[in-house]
């Protein structure tokens, strides 16, 4: 029987062209646009591996992982990126991630790293991997972003797309004030306090796509 994967990327053409790489190796069981539909997606499948970008609207690849780990989901996460920031992957793999490939070596090397993760084991793409490496074997600083509770990295991402207030307690289905709480959480954490300034953060932190 084939092992069981869920793809999720915001762009329809890269989920097309995984599926047609990785059909003949595993059984694909759903695909996802954004993170809050992967999610859901694990829950209902339960599959081995999930493949996705890390960002993702609404709710990006990382934040995603966060809460499959705090719901003690199994599913082990390969983030396929075209994000070279070696922070950004030291990040995924503290907070749990088993594989990092990035999009210019997608097909071969992603099939390996899913071999590689179904094995028990991690994969790290050679072009950054002695530099994470490094990095892991380095202690943690602490910063503003590691300080933010999971519904604030939330808010944060949707208050970066240029979201409402009002809008981002519809997407989370809390109040405004809510949503208003947790921005002035964020504010005094991070000393942030312009929409532009918070979107500059959270494209840094890879909460979503850099601009340029």
């Amino acid at each position: 029987m084939k092992h069981r994967v869920v793809l999720a990327d915001d762009h329809t053409i890269v989920l097309d062209g995984l599926r047609r790489i990785l059909e003949p190796e595993v059984n694909i069981v759903g695909t996802a646009t954004d993170g809050r539909q992967l999610v859901r997606l694990i829950e209902e499948f339960k599959p081995e591996v999930a493949v996705a970008d890390i960002s993702m609207p609404s709710l990006n690849g990382l934040e995603a992982l966060r809460q499959c780990r705090s719901a003690h989901l199994r599913t082990r996460f390969i983030f396929l990126t075209a994000n070279l920031e070696v922070g950004l992957a030291t990040e995924a793999f503290r907070i749990g991630a088993a594989g990092y490939v990035l999009k210019v070596a997608a097909g071969e090397e992603l099939l390996t790293a899913i071999r590689e993760v179904l094995a028990g084991r991690t994969y790290i793409t050679p072009r950054i991997a002695g530099e994470v490496m490094q990095n892991l074997m380095n202690p943690v600083e602490e910063s503003g972003q590691a300080l933010l509770t999971i519904r604030e990295r939330e808010v944060l991402q949707l208050l970066a797309e240029g979201k409402t207030l009002k809008e981002i307690g519809a997407v989370l289905n809390v109040s405004p004030r809510t949503v208003e709480f947790h921005k002035n959480n964020i504010v005094a954490k991070t000393g942030l306090r312009t929409t532009a300034e918070l979107a500059r953060y959270a494209a840094r932190h890879g909460f979503v796509s850099s601009s340029d």
